[in-house]
Order: structure tokens, then C-alpha cells, then sequence
């Protein structure tokens, strides 16, 4: 052990003695190692932020839907209630149906997409309510035109969100109007990538669905896509599969593939495994910077076997083996490269960082902080000692195997 702390000793010294050399050595390594920890870290920084944004959006929610066109197969009303009652683990069953229209307010003619929810939609609803309430089971059943709207939309329409009891007359594209009064505002997502609009987007209105009955004519009870909104911690995989035997046993399509379904387990799955992909491809085309790197760490290393060859004579001269030469020259280059990673890592954190910050203040809605994985710091760690170890091997091989009497006689 202690003829080993004496290598690290020498090489230190030798490091030391050429400085200026020995950081432009370790230059390839620091930004190599410091690019692969940026981009490291910026990747788990905005995997983290589209995570936490599709939660608040649509966590636990299922997607169930038919690609039937006919009609026979389509989800019904007595097809919800039976999914409620004999389904465990599911809170809400939704089903919206949409139209467009206008209205016209003292803030001049706006476009409006309407949306007919059922009494569940408070547990879909992704913002939360600024003011109000939402409507409820009887006012669903009555059919009361009651609506909600977007916080944004009320300042568009109205000029103030103070619009709980006010009216909004809706004329639809095809069929009849409607007036409807405001029960609840939710709020405006704050900071999100997904959320807000533009001034000239359609205002959106969201109310019992059974109103449709009144400007159509007619009673929605069947719908080719419903939405589940699972229990904290339920089984997903499991519900769906439940979900979609039992509408299969109802409708007697066992085996044709009638139901699809999608989760947001599996819709962030992806998207997780698709934002890995890319983050380990940029990381892969950056680490290629330690090759290069670790050539130039085999360069110079080559170069002092060559200035210190008379040295390599003398102490071979003296008794020194061929493998405490090796170990010397091996030890210089892995403490070269092992230096240049730790200030790689220091400039990868900190370049994360920096870039994050920029980030935020160009555009805030896409503000994220930088995830240091502290397995991918120890790997960078270990992998830049590694490069040291193998572009080493050749120069201290070359310096071991000089015969004494050849280097004394260099000088």
C-alpha cells in the first residue's frame, strides 16, 4: 500500500511540475465529462417538469373507446352504471360531448367550444376552482343550464373573473340557443408548457351534458369514448382489463377487439422511455469528446516518456521493475484524467444550472430545475478514470520496457 500512495505521490509531483501542459491535457476530459452531466441533468430536469405537468392533467385517467362506426357496439348509459357498480377502484366515470358556437358580450363576439359534461367532471377537472362551485347531480338530471368557465375566458368576456350569476347566451352553429348561468370559475393553470391560450382561441364552456337534449333535440345515451378516473394507488392495468371484459360480456363481443383503451401510466411510459432515448443519444454523441479526450491524455503521456527517458534509465539502472515503471506512468494519467473529470462534473452541475436559469427567464412557463443523478456522477467519475487507465496502458508499457543501458544513453 504504501509503495502505491508513492506512485500517486510521483505522479502527483510530475502533474505539479507541468501545469500549464497538464490542464490542457485534461481539457478533452473536462469537456466531455461536463457535457454528458449537463445534458444529464437538463434531461432528468424537464423529464421531471412533463411528469409533474401531466399528473396535475391527467393522472389516474383512463381512456376507454370503440372503433365501431355503427352504433352497436357503443358505450350506453346503463353500460357506465354497470362499469361503477361492479368495477373496483374506479372514483368518476365521465363522457363529454362538444359543439361550437358564439356569444356576443360588451367585449365585443367571441367563438365558443362548448363541452357537455356529466356530474363527475369536478374529478377531471385539472385546475381547480378559483370561485364557485360546480354543478351537481341535479342540475345534471334537470338539465339545468349551468356552466363553468376558465378564469382567462371570464377576464375575455367580462373583464373581471367577479362573474358568478351572470349569464352567457350561447348561439350554436346548428341548433338551439341557450342561455346559460355561471356557476364556478376555475383557474388558469400557473406556469405551465401546457396550459394557457391566445386572444383569439375559442372560449370554453363546460355544463351538464344533459343540456344538449335542449339545443339538439334529443337525449345522448350511447358514446363511442368514456373516461375512468381511477382510485389513489389503484391498479390500473387491472381496472381497464375488468372494464373491458365486462362491456365485452354485455355486448357479446367476446375476443374482437372492440374496446381500446389507453392509461396515462402508459401515455407517460412512453414518453418517459422516448425523452430517455433522446437524453442518452445526445449523451452518447457528447461522451465522444472523453475519446478524443483520452487520446490527448496518450499523446502527452507519450511525450514525457520520451523527455523523462534518462529518468526511466536511472531508476531501472537502481533496481526499479519493469512494473513499478508501468504503474507510475499509469497512475499519472488516471490522476490526470480523474482531476479533469471532478472539475467536469463541477462544470456539467453548474452549466445545468446556469442553462435552467436562462431557461426560466426566457421563457417562464418552461421553468425546471436540474436533476443531478448521483449514479450518473459516480459512473462519469469512474468511466474518466477508466479512459486515464486505457489510453495510459501504451505509453507506460513503452516506458517499462526501455532497456537502462538505451535510456542512459539518451539524453
Amino acid at each position: 500500500m504504501s509503495q502505491f500512495f508513492e506512485y500517486l505521490k510521483m505522479a502527483v509531483s510530475n502533474i505539479k511540475a507541468n501545469k500549464v501542459r497538464s490542464f490542457l491535457t485534461m481539457l478533452g476530459i473536462i469537456i466531455g465529462i461536463g457535457s454528458v452531466i449537463l445534458i444529464m441533468s437538463l434531461g432528468n430536469g424537464i423529464q421531471g417538469v412533463i411528469s409533474g405537468e401531466l399528473e396535475g392533467i391527467a393522472s389516474g385517467q383512463i381512456v376507454l373507446y370503440t372503433y365501431d362506426s355503427t352504433g352497436t357496439y357503443y358505450i350506453t348509459n346503463d353500460d357506465i352504471d354497470a362499469i361503477v357498480e361492479e368495477v373496483d377502484g374506479i372514483m368518476a366515470v365521465n363522457v363529454y360531448q362538444g359543439f361550437e358556437g358564439s356569444t356576443v358580450t360588451r367585449k365585443g363576439e367571441f367563438s365558443v367550444n362548448g363541452s357537455g359534461q356529466m356530474a363527475s367532471y369536478q374529478y377531471f377537472s385539472n385546475t381547480g376552482l378559483l370561485k364557485g362551485r360546480y354543478f351537481n347531480e341535479k342540475e345534471y338530471l334537470a338539465g339545468t343550464p349551468v356552466c363553468l368557465i376558465g378564469e382567462a375566458d371570464a377576464i375575455r368576456l367580462f373583464g373581471s373573473t367577479d362573474v358568478i350569476g351572470m349569464t352567457i347566451d350561447m348561439t350554436p352553429n346548428w341548433g338551439n340557443s341557450v342561455s346559460f348561468t355561471i356557476v364556478g370559475v376555475e383557474k388558469e393553470p400557473e406556469n405551465s408548457m401546457f396550459g394557457g391560450g391566445y386572444d383569439n382561441t375559442p372560449v370554453s364552456l363546460y355544463f351538464p351534458m344533459t343540456v344538449l337534449t335542449q339545443i339538439y333535440g334529443w337525449e345522448m345515451d350511447d358514446y363511442y369514448q368514456i373516461y375512468l378516473m381511477a382510485e389513489k394507488d389503484a391498479d390500473t392495468a387491472s381496472i381497464t382489463t375488468q372494464v373491458v371484459s365486462l362491456l365485452e360480456r354485455r355486448h357479446q363481443c367476446f375476443g374482437e377487439n372492440i374496446y381500446q383503451y389507453e392509461s396515462f401510466n402508459d401515455i407517460m411510459s412512453n414518453i418517459n422511455t422516448v425523452l430517455n432515448a433522446v437524453t442518452m443519444v445526445i449523451s452518447l454523441v457528447a461522451a465522444i469528446s472523453l475519446i478524443v479526450g483520452g487520446i490527448g491524455v496518450m499523446n502527452i503521456m507519450l511525450v514525457s516518456v520520451t523527455e523523462r527517458t534518462r529518468e526511466i534509465g536511472i531508476r531501472k539502472a537502481l533496481g526499479a521493475k519493469t512494473g513499478s515503471i508501468m504503474m507510475q506512468f499509469l497512475s499519472e494519467s488516471a490522476i490526470i484524467t480523474m482531476i479533469g473529470g471532478l472539475i467536469g462534473i463541477l462544470f456539467g452541475i453548474g452549466g445545468a444550472s446556469l442553462a435552467a436559469k436562462i431557461i426560466s427567464m426566457v421563457s417562464p412557463e418552461m421553468a425546471f430545475t436540474p436533476s443531478v443523478d448521483i449514479i450518473t456522477v459516480l459512473a462519469t467519475t469512474m468511466f474518466s478514470s477508466a479512459i486515464g487507465l486505457f489510453f495510459g496502458i501504451y505509453p507506460a508499457k513503452k516506458a517499462a520496457k526501455l532497456s537502462p543501458i538505451e535510456a542512459l544513453r539518451r539524453n
